[in-house]
């Protein structure tokens, strides 16, 4: 009341002064609100004419610096990869967006917060889940192949957006839409030919466990005038390895004169594709040869909800394999195609995943083959990883001490320069295919194969996807079901005299991911080997990289195109050695 007095005393002048004065004041004390900061956001829907919805599956983003190829296939381990983010999503309706922002995980780029301001090109990209209903009770949400053997970006049916150009700062911020307009059109069954037949059979085993029909195929390679001769048996020559569409490495036509030669960067090589088609015929020459041993040669078409191949065992996650594909799909093949039918009648060859599945083959099924030939193969022993030791390692990333954290190699050149890290690979499919093992990549299928089923129905993880730490249960689950050269050792005194003769082991000394690591010790094993001694071969190229097979006399890029030729000399001596007296083998001299 008294400054209310004051104030009516006042003349108007001052009164007015004294209003501006203290009003003045009394701004300045207000704290200044700050402008919202700039957010980055991209908006990815599903254009609504697809009605075949609602959709299970993983929505990407790919950003990329060129256009060429589409952003969606430059996804790679090592520095040439572009950038990659991902969300889960069930039951999403077309027409809802999904929001990627700073907090979704990406690689190699974790956040798209620490994008490089510049143009880029995006493109979004649904892969889509399916529901299966498994025989453990569980129910799991995987990529159903669509006949592409387990490749997201080109698999049919799933959805992706034109790729358009845009400029990127995160600083600045930005809300860009992307809509899924497009389907990835159905691939054409390959075509049948005079020496290349395709088989599909339903497999009761795999159907069973799966929940709905599940097919495994083959490609077959037949022997010449085969159909003429319908008493003639023929050894079945088994070659394991990635999806294969259509038998490869063989071709009746002779290499095309105007094939503009293309550069291999793999191999550093101008031409290569020349190589190979010069390769392929001379196959069709050798195999039609008078003297030519006649046998069946096959690749198995055994993608599945995981990857592109079921690495020929049976799994938790991934069913039985092994068993189907001994005894359900090889049969078959060899009655329709005149085959031996008995053990002594197959061997297994393969690099790669291929050598891992061929050496796993003759362990768990002895009696089943007569010989393996395994180069380059995945890690057999799992104190070897790659550079990982599942046992004693506490951590799959680093190289711990009290200082420092030394990242884990992944990828590495002959002459022991790296490209990659484990940890980089594992954060790649992180983002692809989330913490449930289906990016449908390298170290989730070997999670998948070799783990136990978690609680949730997926893969029990090796180890921890963001950090690397190992779970040791886990470990010792994998060592007593999948580790080859503990189970080789273990078992000896019961399958021993049934492998005999029948392990062979090929690897460069400076493969690429240090798969040579393991051979050293499975080699160190079947060396001590007694009663019986294993009596097999194991082999080393000087400064070979991935996938060395065993040729000391031609470089890899040419013996690579030869798996189906190479080991026919040793195949010839177990032949000799093991086949029935009498048994009669057209074009083998024995």
């Amino acid at each position: 009341m008294q400054l209310k007095r004051c104030l009516d005393n006042l003349s108007p002048l001052f009164l007015l002064i004294f209003v501006v004065v203290v009003g003045s004041c009394s701004s300045k004390e207000q704290p200044n609100t700050p402008p919202p900061k700039p957010v980055l956001n991209f908006g990815i829907s599903i254009d609504k004419k697809f009605v075949d919805g609602p959709f299970d599956g993983r929505i990407l983003l790919v950003i990329a610096k060129t256009n060429d190829p589409e952003p969606r296939f430059q996804i790679s381990d090592g520095p040439s990869s572009q950038m990659i983010f991902g969300i889960t999503v069930d039951q999403l309706q077309a027409g809802t967006e999904v929001v990627i922002d700073s907090s979704v995980f990406g690689y190699p780029i974790q956040s798209i917060k620490n994008i490089p301001p510049g143009d880029y090109y995006i493109q979004g990209f649904l892969n889509k889940y399916t529901t299966f209903n498994l025989a453990n009770g569980h129910t799991v949400k995987l990529h159903m192949d669509q006949g592409e053997g387990q490749q997201w970006a080109s698999s049919p049916k799933n959805l992706f957006s034109t790729p358009q150009k845009v400029t990127i700062n995160p600083a600045t911020g930005g809300n860009f839409k992307i809509s899924l307009t497009n389907e990835i059109p159905p691939i054409p069954d390959p075509v049948d030919t005079k020496y290349i037949k395709h088989v599909k059979i339903e497999s009761k085993l795999l159907s069973e466990f799966w929940g709905r029909p599940m097919y495994l195929g083959a490609n077959i390679l037949l022997p010449h005038d085969w159909d003429k001769q319908p008493d003639a048996r023929y050894p079945l020559m088994i070659f394991h390895g990635h999806f294969p569409y259509t038998f490869g490495g063989f071709s009746e036509t002779p290499p095309d004169p105007n094939l503009k030669p293309d550069y291999s960067e793999r191999f550093k090589i101008e031409g290569y594709n020349k190589i190979v088609q010069q390769e392929a015929y001379d196959l069709y020459k050798q195999w039609t040869g008078p003297r030519f041993p006649r046998y069946i040669a096959i690749e198995i078409q055994h993608q599945n909800p995981y990857y592109d191949d079921s690495y020929a065992v049976n799994s938790a996650n991934l069913g039985p394999y092994g068993d189907a594909i001994t005894y359900e799909l090889l049969p078959y093949i060899e009655e329709q195609f005149n085959g031996i039918g008995e053990g002594w009648g197959r061997f297994l060859y393969g690099g790669s995943t291929g050598g891992w599945e061929a050496l796993a083959a003759q362990v768990f099924y002895p009696d089943e083959y007569n010989g393996c030939f395994a180069a380059c193969p995945d890690p057999i022993d799992f104190r070897a990883y790659t550079v990982v030791n599942l046992y004693e390692d506490e951590n799959a990333y680093y190289l711990d001490n009290d200082y420092n954290k030394t990242p884990r190699p992944g990828h590495r050149d002959y002459l022991g320069h790296v490209q990659s890290t484990i940890q980089e690979s594992n954060h790649k499919e992180l983002v692809i295919g989330g913490r449930e093992s289906r990016s449908g990549d390298q170290w989730d299928i070997w999670q998948a194969v070799y783990s136990p089923t978690g609680a949730n129905g997926y893969p029990r993880p090796i180890w921890d996807k963001m950090t690397g730490v190992i779970d040791k249960e886990v470990a010792n689950y994998w060592k007593e079901n999948y580790d080859l050269s503990h189970i080789m050792k273990r078992d000896w005194a019961k399958i021993g005299k049934k492998l005999e003769g029948k392990v062979n082991i090929y690897c460069g000394d400076m493969d690429n991911y240090y798969l040579n690591n393991a051979v050293y010790l499975a080699e160190e094993f079947l060396e001590s080997t007694t009663d019986p001694y294993y009596g097999g071969e194991v082999d080393y190229g000087d400064r070979a990289e991935h996938c060395w097979n065993g040729d000391h006399e031609n470089p890899n890029y040419i013996s690579r195109l030869r798996y189906n030729t190479m080991y026919l000399p040793k195949i010839k001596e177990r032949l000799r050695k093991t086949k029935p007296r009498g048994f009669k083998l057209i074009n083998w001299g024995i």
